[in-house]
């Protein structure tokens, strides 16, 4: 397959707003050994994206200084070692940065094929939602059939996937959101109560909605402001996730009231895993999850989708927090 010389990218000239990223041209990336070049299409923007952006979120020495973690595409060239996926395949791809880019490097054991009637602006709004949720909820937090879920930031692109996934493979699943439409979304995606957290307690709403017992797992990406609630929240044995902390990471806490329920508080971050942790991801849910997309069931929710020039419209979007679900941008046709 011909290639080009160079392709265009989203640079961010230093740390500040979204009007530090513009697009500019380089080189094509190569891949190494047991990875795989795909010739990006569409690409999904995160909150980790803003805040690398802010100099908040460095990325790893190893990996690429371009924004965005997570593409569709189809692959054009392999790395050393590589027979699968074959050039030519329709991936998504959880990438460790370059995804805001015409072509981007990706480990191949990290691709996941296309779901069934998917075209590459759904297929890249799945992983790093869908990595993120499996890896916490579901491995990190053993969420299991017939157990409750708390899920704050329910209209998110994460809380969309939480509410969905969890609906499918657990049980009652409760939310917070900020708007009375974001609320009524969250209960149309499988959430048995939506609590609008600018009106109403969410410890109060959760202690009425579970007769005083408490939900098995809580998921939490807002941090100190509500840590003391998410743990009273809790039913006995219950789990706190941690996966972000928005408004603050640090917390007090009484031990002795944590080990009267044997509460668990946990949590990780993604990006900084190791190759075959993500892999080991990716093949699960490959194996449990994409039977399901498969099938129809637990679609992403794309709120906007914005060309790739677009990129400081979708980041002021995103810092907005009006939408519901996910922000796109498409790289190529």
């Amino acid at each position: 397959m011909s290639l080009p010389a160079s392709m265009r990218y989203i640079a961010a000239t230093g740390p500040g707003g979204p009007e530090v990223m513009a697009v500019q041209t380089g080189p094509l990336p190569q891949p190494a050994a047991g990875q795989v070049l795909v010739r990006v299409q569409a690409a999904g923007v995160n909150r980790p994206d803003v805040a690398q952006r802010e100099g908040k979120y460095p990325p790893p020495p190893d990996a690429s200084p371009v924004l965005g973690l997570e593409i569709a595409g189809e692959v054009v060239a392999l790395g050393a070692g590589v027979a699968a996926p074959a050039v030519g395949s329709k991936v998504c791809a959880l990438v460790h940065g370059g995804g805001y880019a015409e072509y981007c490097t990706v480990a191949a054991a990290h691709c996941l094929p296309w779901p069934q009637g998917y075209d590459a602006v759904r297929a890249a709004a799945l992983p790093e939602t869908y990595f993120t949720v499996w890896a916490n909820v579901f491995q990190l937090g053993r969420l299991g059939r017939g157990e409750s879920l708390l899920v704050h930031g329910g209209s998110s692109g994460i809380g969309v996937t939480a509410i969905q996934l969890a609906h499918e493979f657990a049980g009652t699943v409760y939310a917070t959101a900020g708007s009375a439409e974001k609320c009524a979304a969250c209960e149309t995606l499988g959430a048995a109560r939506a609590i609008n957290y600018r009106s109403e307690d969410f410890e109060a709403a959760i202690r009425e909605a579970t007769g005083g017992r408490g939900v098995d797992q809580v998921l939490d990406m807002v941090g100190a402001p509500y840590f003391q609630k998410n743990l009273r929240c809790l039913a006995m044995d219950g789990r706190l996730v941690e996966i972000a902390a928005q408004q603050g990471s640090k917390v007090e806490f009484d031990i002795f009231g944590v080990m009267r329920r044997r509460i668990v508080i946990t949590g990780s971050m993604l990006r900084p895993r190791s190759p075959a942790e993500k892999a080991a991801i990716a093949a699960d849910l490959r194996k449990t999850v994409w039977p399901v997309l498969d099938a129809g069931r637990c679609a992403p929710v794309i709120h906007q989708v914005f060309a790739l020039e677009q990129v400081v419209q979708a980041h002021a979007l995103m810092e907005s927090s009006a939408h519901i679900g996910k922000i796109m941008l498409t790289v190529a046709a």
